[in-house]
Parts: C-alpha cells; structure tokens; sequence
C-alpha cells in the first residue's frame, strides 16, 4: 500500500504517523502552544526528529461548540508556518482545512496533502483539490463541529462511515483526483459518541474494503478521557494503546499529539503483525 503526496511516495507496508501541529488558540488540546511561527517550527523539527512522515498544519479549531474562523484569519496562521516548514525541514506538510482557498494557499506554499474533516464537500472545495498534485484525507463527521456531539445517531455506524466514505472517493474520482493520492479517515469523536467510537474501532478493518490507506485519529480525543478518567493533557498511554490497536486492524496512518511514544509503539506492533504466519491462533 501507497499513498502519493505530491512527488513523495508515502510506503505504507508499515504504519507511518501524522504529528499534529496546531496553530491556533482555541483546539481542544494543544490550543495556545505554538501560537508564532518559531514556536511551530521547533515542534514540527521536534516531530520529524521523532520520526512523523507527515506534519499536520491547522489553523481552525475542529473541536465540539468551535466557532467558524475568517478565511484570512486562517491563512495568517498557516501559510507563514507552512512555509519556515518546508524550507527547514525535510517532511510532508498537510494542511487541515475545508477552505478551497486555505488549500489553494497552502498548496502553493509546499503543502502535500489536505486534510479535510468534511471530505471536500464546502463548496468549491472538490475542484480546488483536483487542481494539486496532492494526496488528500477524506474523514467521515455527522454534523458539523459546532452542533456535531449534540445528538449523533446511527444504525450501524461502521457501515454507515464505510458508505459515506465510499461515496466521497466516487465523487473525487469523478473530478478526477486519482485513487493513489486518496487516504480515508473514519474521524473518531466527529459526531460519534464513545460507544460509536468504541463500535468503529472494533470493526475497523471492514474499512478495508474501500482498498485505500486508513488513516486514524484518536489521540486525546473524549472517549479515552471517558473510559479513563484521565484530563485531556495526560491521555498519552491511553491514546497510544488506541492507536495499536488501530493498526492491528489495519490502519495505515496514526494522526497523533504524542509522535515518538506513538512510534516506538507502532514499531513493536508493526514487527509483530509482519511475523504473524498461519499457525498463530
């Protein structure tokens, strides 16, 4: 499996991992921290150091009551960041956005990939995407970020991902974004309650049927606090127990606050299931 990111190609024989960067004020975990162009670019050299193949630039927050951000306000944040990354260091820079002129900005700045939580569907969005050679992140949310965790329902959620996801490669196969630059992403806790998300983790590999890399964000997110009790700053061993067992079941990419634990950790459980044979009960 292969994911190709502008003139990269991404090797997803082993799982890789998507550090998070966000500059921003407001995300649920790491809102604040890297607020100027200097303190974003040591973290990302502190992720690639650590081995992340992809660094994740966004510039809204995504979280539950986040309100909208100015599309200038969000190009102010990301472009400049996007830029000192991509002349300092030697890794693929995602953007997380939904804005057609965020992605236009960003590609031009060096991006390789966007990340959209609403899998291209603002308008415009689509055709900004098949413009640029970039690999692109479909993820599945119910709702949207301001009233997404006021209600979600499903019948059977993994199913219903699975389709919706399904139906968004179609659409961008359509306006002609090739199938080897399509990642997808079931978006735990977009949407979802802990059950849903607990329900998806589970039957995650049939996911797998879509024939494209898998990529998987869990890291901090509510569910473990709930299942833990632990705040969101000290979720880092129950994040990276979700994400072993994302990978377990087939997830090609790990999108994670916490690069090198995440790492060392995927490392074993990828070393384990290349040696898995037949004869394993």
């Amino acid at each position: 499996m292969q994911l190709r990111l502008g003139s990269r190609i991404l090797d997803l024989s082993t799982p890789k991992v998507m550090g998070v960067l966000n500059v921003t004020p407001d995300s649920f975990s790491d809102g604040g921290r890297f607020p100027g162009v200097d303190a974003a670019l040591a973290q990302a050299e502190r992720m690639a150091g650590e081995g992340a193949a992809i660094v994740d630039v966004g510039g809204e927050s995504s979280r539950p009551g986040a309100a909208p951000v100015p599309v200038q306000a969000e190009l102010d944040r990301v472009i400049p960041v996007i830029e000192a990354i991509r002349a300092r260091i030697d890794v693929a820079v995602s953007i997380d956005t939904s804005k057609p002129e965020v992605m236009r900005a960003a590609a031009a700045a060096g991006a390789a990939m966007i990340n959209d939580i609403f899998a291209l569907r603002a308008e415009g969005a689509l055709a900004e995407a098949a413009r640029h050679d970039l690999a692109v992140c479909l993820m599945h949310m119910q709702g949207e970020p301001r009233t997404m965790q006021e209600n979600p329902e499903y019948g059977d959620v993994t199913e219903e991902v699975a389709g919706f996801l399904a139906d968004r490669v179609a659409a961008c196969a359509a306006a002609g974004v090739a199938r080897e630059r399509i990642t997808v992403d079931p978006g735990f806790g977009f949407g979802k309650t802990a059950a849903h998300n607990l329900t998806l983790l589970a039957g995650l590999g049939r996911l797998l049927r879509l024939e494209l890399p898998l990529t998987v964000g869990l890291s901090r997110k509510s569910t473990l606090g709930a299942l833990t009790g632990r705040p969101v700053d000290d979720r880092m061993p129950a994040g990276i127990a979700a994400a072993v067992l994302a990978v377990e079941r087939g997830a090609h990419i790990v999108r994670t606050h916490d690069v090198g634990p995440t790492i060392d950790a995927l490392v074993i459980a990828g070393a384990v299931l290349q040696n898995r044979t037949s004869h394993d009960p």
